[in-house]
């Protein structure tokens, strides 16, 4: 297979500290064309700009995740948009949203977090990317009120919520979850999505695929997310990869 975006990663994490080089070196050998590099924290979106800047098909994106909420600056706007600014490599703002399902920052300060992200969004014209965890309705909420253009990251909701999303204009990325045994609600959703709002990525180095479950995940795992997906959509795997390919580089202007 060729051709496969993973349009959700992060390759700056811990787990990929002892051989990250040679793994990234070798992506593009094993069908991998294009990454996008998701950042989680301040310091964290800096590490996923030196990535890209180094390897010309990583993309990244800038952003402060629910879980770090507690420790964004007070100039989160200003900080985020010199990042921004510093690198024509930066696509989107992200990975943003709320976490209720390990609330490891106070819910208030997530939704304050996120609401500045959605703002500052808007504000560069650009894509957002959207961690949504037991925390639909208040996500969905702030998703209405500020209009955002982007990705609903690592997607478990309902068909019915994914094609709520699909009619705000939002793509929908699907990881490894979908391949699991239990994934009967996410298969529907899946099945929901149309086919030009479908996206694919790993969360990596979380949420393997089966066979893979329980390891580190990378990029080179996404084949077998795309092809339960294919059987889905009943179209072949290079078929999908091709879509989701072309989808991801649409919503990040690649």
């Amino acid at each position: 297979m060729q051709n496969i975006f993973d349009s959700h990663a992060h390759y700056n994490a811990a787990q990929f500290d002892n051989d990250r080089d040679e793994l990234l070196a070798g992506l593009q050998g094993r069908g991998v064309s294009l990454v996008m590099n998701a950042g989680t924290s301040i310091e964290g979106s800096r590490q996923g700009i030196v990535l890209a800047e180094r390897y010309d098909y990583i993309y990244c994106a800038v952003g402060i995740h629910p879980h770090d909420a507690k420790n964004a600056p007070s100039d989160l706007e200003e900080q985020l948009a010199a990042l921004v600014k510093s690198s024509p490599r930066v696509r989107a703002v992200g990975e943003m949203g709320l976490d209720y399902h390990y609330d490891y920052s106070p819910r208030q300060k997530q939704q304050e977090v996120f609401e500045r992200q959605l703002a500052l969004a808007n504000k560069l014209d650009l894509p957002v990317i959207i961690h949504d965890r037991e925390a639909h309705a208040d996500v969905l909420e702030l998703l209405k009120k500020h209009s955002p253009r982007g990705i609903i990251h690592c997607f478990s909701g309902s068909a019915e919520s994914a094609r709520e999303l699909v009619k705000m204009g939002f793509y929908i990325g699907f990881t490894g979850f979908v391949t699991y045994p239990n994934s009967k609600k996410m298969v529907a959703a899946a099945a929901a999505v149309p086919l030009e709002r479908l996206l694919v990525e790993t969360d990596c180095p979380y949420l393997a695929p089966v066979p893979h479950r329980g390891k580190r995940s990378d990029s080179t795992m996404l084949v077998n997310t795309i092809n339960v997906l294919a059987g889905i959509k009943g179209i072949t795997p290079q078929e999908l990869a091709d879509i989701t390919c072309e989808n991801a580089k649409q919503i990040y202007g690649i």
